[in-house]
């Protein structure tokens, strides 16, 4: 069974998630390049370890490598103005927002360890989130030719979506991950055209705004953390027991 070491950075500015996520991908390709040049010359392999990441921001805009600026609708003299950081990043998708009362999830998975098959992943994502809000009496759902997790349309409400999703991958080492309103501010939506969703009939909500009360966030953590666990089939690791690989990636 394959072993994921979990990691809680609590709040965290963007710029610092990014480079440790790219340090944490970069230990698991090298692990990767390591055992497969072991196996190649007969000898010893190391485990592989592999990492689930989560966070809030300070308030962020972040656009994918497949966005359009003309999304964001601040200019860079009100994005200061309103404390707003921004940045354009490698991860699929369009452009969303991260901010307190959100949970981040950065998953780096080797998938080679568990199967490679993109949309399977991303439907594994989704899948973490809707039975997490199940536990809670909400009713998310996929929307066909989107990802993310939604709610359906009520006859007061749109179709709402809950949670974002955009990854990247490197040698089937995921990075990135899924973006989950939990207690977001959603009026920090309306400065964006969220994921490149213009449409009337679609909106963005949140557990606090579906349920009516502050959710505790440290909860849904620890069922989301359960969740990814039984979904993708493993053990969580001590990170004091990593090994590293001397091998440089390419």
């Amino acid at each position: 069974m394959q072993k994921v070491v979990f990691q809680d950075l609590g709040r965290i500015r963007y710029q610092e998630a990014w480079d440790l996520q790219e340090a944490r991908l970069q230990e698991v390709v090298g692990r990767k390049l390591h055992n497969r040049s072991q196996r190649k010359a007969d000898k010893p392999e190391i485990p592989q370890s592999h990492y689930l990441l989560f966070c809030e921001h300070p308030p962020v805009y972040t656009l994918g490598k497949s966005g359009s600026l003309e999304h964001l609708l601040l200019s860079e003299a009100d994005l200061k103005a309103q404390g707003f950081e921004f940045f354009k990043i490698n991860r699929g998708g369009d452009i969303t927002y991260h901010g307190p009362g959100q949970i981040v999830g950065y998953p780096i998975f080797d998938l080679d360890e568990f199967f490679t098959d993109i949309h399977k992943y991303v439907r594994y994502l989704e899948e973490t989130v809707i039975l997490t809000l199940a536990s809670y009496g909400i009713t998310g759902m996929r929307e066909e030719g989107y990802t993310g997790v939604w709610l359906e349309a009520t006859a007061q409400k749109p179709k709402r979506k809950i949670c974002a999703i955009g990854v990247h991958l490197k040698r089937w080492v995921t990075m990135h991950g899924f973006a989950f309103n939990v207690n977001t501010n959603l009026s920090h939506f309306e400065h964006i055209i969220p994921c490149g969703i213009a449409d009337d009939d679609k909106a963005v909500t949140s557990m606090e705004a579906e349920l009516g009360y502050t959710v505790d966030i440290e909860e849904v953590k620890t069922k989301l953390r359960t969740t990814f666990a039984q979904l993708f089939e493993y053990e969580y690791a001590d990170a004091r027991a990593m090994k590293q690989p001397t091998t440089k990636t390419h």
